[in-house]
């Protein structure tokens, strides 16, 4: 990769300027066990020592999403069926369009709609080995499954989300109900990346312990922990509110390297106000992050990398899209461009399953930030909570590669 690399994301009609800064990724960037990921990520060091199961592991909720195309909700008659969940929406993208071997922790009542659920899974490629299966009672009182009705918006009606999701199993997960030691300490089950975040950990009281002992796991087994923000006011609003939620996240904190985060989360979430935003998020300065950022990393020295992702909605269907990035010390940049949108939900998962692929790929962090904004762009173009893009697909988009059709 040249040194001043320019690039043309016209796949979604976007002209970005970004500067500067295998096979399978078992062979590239894999450190000795008991050993930090990020050591070997940040370095750029080629590591074969070592043999890890799994990429990446998410844990969180996976929910049935109910989608009723160009339709509103409340006038649907039919809606198509996906699956999708903040945290397991960043193992599919990997594992789907990247290539990655990727799993997910979390649970459903065993019913026909939790088997459809595994249904879709299954078909993401996503490992379900530690998906835990919870009685069903016949009516939903003790354990049911979540559903997610989504609307897209278009022009000025912006997206509507309606999450029907109170008693779920993982909501009642508790700390001794996954076996970590199984999942972290044994060579056999070794892994790379831990990946979870505010949905789960504002599904219930219990969720936020039931991450710290998995972080605790994993950051006994030199595994690299990442978290998304990912902050959703109906998760708290009966629970707390905002206050709760930072007291939550901050709690957390000491056991992240690799912290991600849109516009609004960092305020919401974690108690961090980047200067001079308003309410709308309409006038977004890099500078501005860039300063809060260093906050962050100042109150919690032991975070790697903050990767935020930057957007402004000028209507349904037209966004600008970018991100800025901190990696030890270096921050890094892709300024916002306008795209075209088909369905938002999604694009900031994406994004961080992208940037997670070129950092495991040890890639240079301006090539893992370009691709998660490329990858996160693409996967905004089709219906559904998850990717439908490819390598090549996103490979071609950094590289400016055009829009003619292929045949």
């Amino acid at each position: 990769m040249s040194t001043d690399m320019s690039w043309w994301l016209t796949a979604v009609g976007w002209v970005a300027d970004a500067h500067r800064k295998g096979e399978w990724v078992g062979l590239r960037g894999v450190p000795p066990r008991g050993s930090r990921v990020g050591d070997a990520m940040s370095e750029s060091q080629v590591n074969t020592e070592g043999s890890y199961r799994f990429d990446l592991v998410s844990l969180g909720e996976v929910m049935l999403r109910l989608d009723p195309g160009d339709l509103r909700i409340h006038t649907a008659r039919t809606f198509r069926a996906w699956e999708g969940g903040g945290e397991y929406n960043v193992a599919r993208g990997l594992r789907r369009c990247f290539g990655m071997r990727t799993a997910i922790v979390t649970a459903l009542a065993d019913n026909p709609v939790g088997r459809l659920v595994e249904d879709l899974m299954l078909q993401g490629g996503v490992d379900l080995s530690y998906l835990r299966w919870v009685k069903y009672d016949g009516v939903g009182r003790d354990a049911r499954n979540g559903l997610n009705f989504t609307e897209r918006g278009f022009g000025p009606r912006g997206a509507v989300g309606c999450s029907d999701r109170g008693h779920t199993p993982i909501s009642q997960l508790q700390p001794g109900d996954v076996d970590w030691g199984h999942l972290f300490d044994r060579p056999e089950n070794a892994v790379r990346w831990f990946h979870t975040g505010g949905v789960f950990c504002g599904l219930s009281d219990s969720t936020p312990v039931v991450a710290r002992v998995a972080m605790e796991h994993a950051r006994r087994a030199g595994t690299c922990i990442s978290y998304d923000l990912n902050y959703r006011d109906s998760l708290w609003r009966s629970n707390g509110g905002r206050s709760r939620a930072r007291d939550v996240n901050r709690s957390l904190m000491p056991f992240v390297d690799v912290l991600f985060g849109n516009e609004e989360d960092f305020s919401a979430a974690l108690g961090f106000e980047p200067e001079g935003v308003d309410a709308t998020f309409n006038d977004l300065s890099i500078a501005a992050f860039r300063k809060m950022i260093a906050s962050v990393v100042a109150a919690f020295p032991n975070i790697r990398t903050v990767a935020t992702t930057l957007r402004t909605a000028h209507s349904a269907n037209t966004n600008g899209w970018g991100a800025v990035c901190y990696h030890r010390g270096t921050f890094y940049e892709v300024p916002q461009r306008d795209v075209e949108i088909l369905d938002r939900v999604g694009g900031g998962d994406s994004f961080a399953s992208g940037l997670i692929y070129g950092l495991l790929k040890d890639m240079d962090p301006q090539w893992a930030l370009e691709c998660g904004v490329a990858h996160g762009a693409l996967a905004m173009t089709t219906p559904g909570d998850t990717t439908m893009a490819t390598l090549s697909e996103v490979q071609n988009a950094m590289k400016g590669a055009g829009i003619r059709i292929e045949r």
